[in-house]
């Protein structure tokens, strides 16, 4: 066979996959589309729900009334259309989860099937419960904790006192939310991340440990990024993650125990303690055998000094 042919040949698999993964990439943005289609013919109803918070935290400060207001005359379509856009990714997200499954899976070995089939199921169950976390326990705190800066106006004959009352930005309010939401649920990736690259040996649960105090001075940063400017959702994101990191290193060591004792039941298990415990000994018997050598040629000499 000549070597066009041979090219030829090893191009078609490489044609294959492309014509795959464009399969899986279409199937994927009709779902997309479906999904935004959807939620955009009920966008009121899921603002209502993404208001809850903000409504209940200012029903529990005694303010009756919640409503945002309209700054630009086009931004309550924006606003559909960024609700439209988020919930269709959500909504969508488990359909184009299995489209990369149904990519990838060709490729794998049984057991790497079953190796990376759980973490494709905990990633979006973990963030469903960060984004859940967010919502209902960070989110009430912040706007508790931003309301707490209103003030009630006061007009008497010796002082007068402008009142400062919360009229929010709907667009404003929408981007902040959503904000709290996807950083959450990312954060909550993390455990999931690690043991995924621990299971393939690319991170330990002692390189882990060792780098502690980086991944503190690492997850402080990334609580000032994508957190609001208050103390109290930084430090509950700082406690959150750093729980997560650790709860990530027990994972690996999990993991690390189950490779070795799958190894040592194949036989494929070596300890580095005892290469290195019998190098020392070939080390110290060497260094005892060159000191009696060392010793022998001294007594001709001390003989022959004595003579």
């Amino acid at each position: 066979m000549s070597d066009p042919d041979q090219i030829e040949d090893s191009s078609a698999p490489l044609i294959e996959h492309l014509t795959e993964l464009r399969t899986r990439l279409i199937h994927s943005a009709l779902a997309f589309v479906v999904g935004m289609i959807i939620c955009f013919t009920v966008w009121n109803p899921i603002f209502n729900f993404l208001t809850e918070p903000l409504c209940t935290t200012m029903a529990e400060r005694g303010q009756d009334q919640c409503g945002l207001i309209l700054i630009k005359l086009q931004e309550g379509f924006f606003v559909a259309i960024s609700i439209s856009l988020f919930g269709g990714l959500v909504l969508s997200f488990p359909y184009i989860s299995y489209q990369l499954w149904r990519f990838v899976a060709p490729g794998l070995y049984k057991s790497e099937k079953n190796a990376f089939l759980p973490f494709m199921i905990a990633s979006p169950v973990m963030f469903f419960i960060g984004a859940s976390f967010a919502f209902y326990v960070v989110m009430p705190l912040a706007f508790d904790f931003f309301l707490g800066f209103q003030q009630a106006g006061n007009v008497g004959e010796t002082d007068v006192a402008a009142s400062i009352d919360f009229q929010g930005s709907v667009q404003e309010y929408l981007r902040l939310t959503i904000k709290f939401i996807v950083a959450f649920g990312l954060c909550f990736q993390l455990p999931v991340l690690l043991t995924l690259m621990g299971k393939a040996g690319l991170v330990s649960s002692q390189g882990l440990a060792d780098m502690r105090k980086y991944a503190v001075v690492g997850i402080l940063v990334l609580a000032a990024l994508v957190t609001p400017p208050d103390v109290i959702t930084q430090v509950i994101l700082f406690v959150v993650v750093y729980g997560l990191y650790e709860i990530s290193i027990q994972l690996v060591k999990r993991v690390e125990t189950k490779r070795e004792a799958d190894l040592r039941e194949q036989g494929l298990w070596f300890e580095d303690d005892e290469d290195e415990a019998d190098e020392d000994e070939l080390m110290a018997e060497f260094d005892a055998d060159a000191d009696d050598d060392d010793g022998d040629d001294d007594d001709p000499g001390q003989v022959e000094k004595g003579a």
